[in-house]
């Protein structure tokens, strides 16, 4: 069997006791990063073995843990981070076990996006989910022009290195709407700023943005 394990975004106290004694009873653990996992399964006691899974790697890899699980053997696949297969390679092996008739099952807990939608305080009985915007400036435009009329609250992920440019074309396109940018949700440092647009953009300018960001951005009117 497949199991999807959600694993903590920050906060390593932040995974059940389920998503704990699985990893500690499959045969084998699917990581995203063996060297960030293990830092989990060490602080847990868990000697569990891994190996890597990511974008680069997951024909090849594909393949393998799905002989693995024709084996009859269980796998846990884990991302860096939260739920595997958001906005990462985990649906692919997710998709390659249902079409080869292996049993699927997930251990749900933590996910990046619900946290910092609820964090936002922007409504959330509907909203949409983009993932990481194009990092090519016209393409990431584009991208932005498509939502300008979306009523459902958006959230995206945004690295520091791209927010001033992400958040300034936010305002260029959609105007100085409400967002809320999250960061080190979970996390000692945590923080969660409700801004307009062009307020955001002036504090990410004087305060050079760090670590990986949630960004929520209100619905059009």
């Amino acid at each position: 069997m497949l199991f999807i394990v959600s694993t903590p975004i920050g906060n390593l106290k932040d995974i059940t006791f389920r998503a704990i004694e699985t990893l500690k009873t499959v045969s084998l653990i699917a990581c995203e990063d063996t060297r960030h996992t293990k830092k989990l399964l060490s602080h847990y006691g868990i000697s569990t073995p891994t190996t890597s899974y990511f974008e680069y790697n997951k024909i090849q890899k594909g393949e393998y843990l799905l002989k693995f699980l024709k084996e009859g053997k269980d796998v846990a696949l884990v991302s860096d981070s939260g739920t595997p297969g958001i906005s990462d390679p985990g649906f692919n092996i997710v998709r390659l076990a249902i079409e080869n008739n292996i049993p699927v099952t997930i251990i749900p807990g933590p996910s990046a996006i619900i946290s910092g939608l609820v964090l936002s305080g922007m409504p959330t009985d509907s909203f949409i989910f983009e993932g990481f915007l194009s990092p090519k400036p016209g393409r990431r435009r584009n991208e932005l022009k498509t939502l300008c009329q979306e009523k459902r609250t958006i959230v995206i992920y945004e690295s520091p290195h791209r927010l001033l440019k992400t958040l300034k074309d936010i305002l260029d396109i959609m105007g100085d709407r409400d967002v809320a940018i999250c960061r080190e949700v979970t996390k000692v440092f945590e923080e969660a700023l409700r801004l307009k647009a062009s307020e955001a953009l002036e504090h990410f300018t004087k305060n050079e943005p760090r670590g990986e960001f949630i960004v929520v951005i209100k619905g059009a009117e």
